[in-house]
């Protein structure tokens, strides 16, 4: 059985490097096209798979190319993916514009991601877990699921969950805000950047920080881009500063820090410190590469870089 089981979006993306981001009834000019396999649960599932950890991912692809990539992709990296479902729908993909400066924007499209449903086969799998991964992009009936597997069974893995968007875009194919409300009081850590976390809660930083505690919450990281990452355990907030690096590509920078949070702070039990640095290190390595898993970092990368500062 695998140590981190992830739920939600295992997808293709389409890159396209882009001469400038568009404004809006503006445009832009595509250098290229390029594919790649990603979704926040394969890419976490990844970043943990590179560190060395055991994963599985419980997903929903389409009979057609793109979900045979998307397999082939799993399988070649170790990763399990006996429970994720095929359909005759089409495979879900995103196009993400690229600029010359590593930013980017994300449309979602597909529909086998929305078609996501866990049957009991599923919810045993991720209980014989250590930790289970999922995001607010996995559908509302997923996410639902899980909620109601830990608050039925006091001996459910602890359950990371990642705020991925704000709620807006989550709006019929993602997570409902009610869900998450309910996910508070089940959550082991709660991952969240500036914009999704605004979205539900009105503030970021401290502010947001100081809300989730009030609201149960006793572990999570708020992700601040270049100015690092918040930290709440318990009681203290703890200041995470980013590594700066000339990034080719902040892609999945999210996904690499949530994995290097899931095997540091939920799986070794470091300090929240510590196990902000390693989450950190990993999301640096990973700029440094094109795409969601450009440049995800063996264990031994992660603690060279770490041993320099």
């Amino acid at each position: 059985m695998p140590t981190v089981v992830t739920v939600g979006s295992a997808l293709l993306d389409r890159i396209y490097p882009v001469t400038n981001l568009p404004e809006p009834d503006g445009g832009a000019f595509a250098r290229d096209e390029q594919l790649a396999v990603g979704g926040v649960a394969a890419n976490v599932a990844a970043g943990l798979s590179t560190l060395g950890r055991e994963t599985g991912v419980v997903s929903r692809v389409g009979r057609d190319d793109d979900g045979d990539r998307v397999l082939a992709d799993l399988r070649e990296r170790g990763i399990d993916a006996l429970r994720v479902k095929r359909g005759e729908e089409r495979s879900s993909y995103t196009m993400i514009l690229r600029d010359d400066d590593g930013e980017r924007m994300i449309i979602a499209g597909g529909e086998s991601i929305p078609k996501l449903r866990l049957d009991e086969n599923d919810i045993d799998y991720c209980r014989e877990a250590d930790a289970v991964f999922t995001s607010a992009y996995a559908p509302d009936p997923a996410v639902s699921a899980l909620v109601e597997a830990a608050q039925e069974d006091g001996g459910f893995p602890p359950i990371v969950f990642d705020l991925a968007g704000p709620l807006a875009e989550l709006e019929g194919r993602g997570t409902q805000k009610e869900t998450i409300d309910d996910l508070l009081s089940v959550v082991d850590c709660f991952v969240s950047s500036e914009v999704p976390i605004e979205s539900y809660l009105g503030c970021t930083g401290r502010e947001a920080a100081a809300e989730l505690r009030e609201r149960g919450v006793s572990r999570a990281a708020l992700t601040q881009g270049e100015d690092g990452a918040l930290l709440l355990d318990g009681e203290e907030i703890v200041e995470v500063p980013a590594f700066g690096v000339d990034a080719v590509d902040t892609t999945g920078a999210g996904d690499a820090f949530s994995a290097g949070l899931v095997d540091s702070w939920v799986l070794d039990g470091k300090a929240a410190a510590k196990a902000g640095r390693f989450a950190a290190a990993v999301a640096a390595e990973n700029c440094l590469g094109a795409g969601a898993r450009g440049g995800l970092p063996t264990r031994e990368t992660v603690e060279s870089r770490l041993s320099l500062f």
